[in-house]
C-alpha cells in the first residue's frame, strides 16, 4: 500500500506563494490519481485538485488559475504550487490516493487508502 507524507506548508503573506510536496513510498505514484484536500478549523474537508495516473489534472473553482499540481515521476512525488493565496487558503492540507469522478461539466474524487498527517498552510491578510 502506497504511504504519502505531506510537506512544504508554513506561514506566509496574502498574495504570496508555497510548494506543497507529496512524497510517496511503497509504490509508484504514476500507478494512482493523488488529490490534494484541505481542511479549515470548523469545516468540512474538501477536495481542491487532482492529477490522474495518465496525468489529466482538476481544480476546484476557488482555487483554479492560482495552484497547478504536478508530478515528478522520478522523485516519486506530486506537488502542489500554490500562488496568489488568500486568507480563506488557510488550513491542513493532505494528499491521499483517489478515485476521480469526471463528469460533463464537474468533477469530485473518492479518497481511499491512508492519510498522512497534512501540513499547516496559514495566510496572513
Amino acid at each position: 500500500q502506497v504511504q504519502l507524507v505531506e510537506s512544504g506548508g508554513g506561514l506566509v503573506q496574502s498574495g504570496g506563494s508555497l510548494r506543497l510536496s507529496c512524497a510517496a513510498s511503497g509504490a509508484r505514484l504514476d500507478y494512482y490519481a493523488i488529490g490534494w484536500f484541505r481542511q479549515a478549523p470548523g469545516k468540512e474537508r474538501e477536495g481542491i485538485s487532482c492529477i490522474t495516473d495518465r496525468g489529466s489534472v482538476h481544480y476546484m473553482d476557488s482555487v483554479k488559475g492560482r495552484f497547478a499540481i504536478s508530478r515528478d515521476n522520478a522523485k516519486n512525488t506530486v506537488y502542489l504550487e500554490m500562488n496568489s493565496l488568500k486568507p480563506e487558503d488557510t488550513a491542513v492540507y493532505h494528499c491521499a490516493t483517489v478515485h476521480p469522478k469526471v463528469g460533463p461539466s464537474s468533477w469530485r474524487m473518492v479518497p481511499f487508502g491512508s492519510w498522512g498527517q497534512g501540513t499547516q498552510v496559514t495566510v496572513s491578510s
